[in-house]
């Protein structure tokens, strides 16, 4: 059993920055990739970014040069930091960490941590 724990949320004024982080715990062999996403209230889930095994990222264009995703993989841990945000950037961020097991692949899924940007 895996289990994923989101910390980091909480209430900035525009402008300022948050670190959220998700570690998971649990028997975990080898992470195929770990992300973060978000979903503002009736709006879908759109992925934030995303960090291969080998350290290469992707984001979203609305976060781009705002925000930096990391990881530490022996902690099976992965971050977000979050700089210069933007009220838009108000919604609920989920991490996962999928796992390699063999031949499959599973997902891990936080809790996740509000986050609102607001005067």
């Amino acid at each position: 059993q895996v289990q994923v724990v989101e910390s980091g949320g909480g209430l900035v004024q525009p402008g300022g920055s948050l670190r959220l982080s998700c570690a998971a715990s649990g028997t975990i062999l080898s992470i195929n990739f770990m992300g973060w996403y978000r979903q503002a209230p009736g709006k879908q889930q759109d992925v934030v970014a995303t960090i291969n095994s080998d350290g290469s990222t992707n984001y979203a264009n609305s976060v781009k040069g705002r925000f930096t995703i990391s990881r530490d993989n022996a902690k099976n841990t992965v971050y977000l930091q979050m700089n210069n945000l933007k009220p838009e950037d108000t919604a609920v961020y989920y991490c996962k960490i999928q796992e390699r097991l063999g031949r499959k692949d599973y997902d891990y899924w936080g809790q996740g941590t509000q986050v609102t940007v607001s005067s």
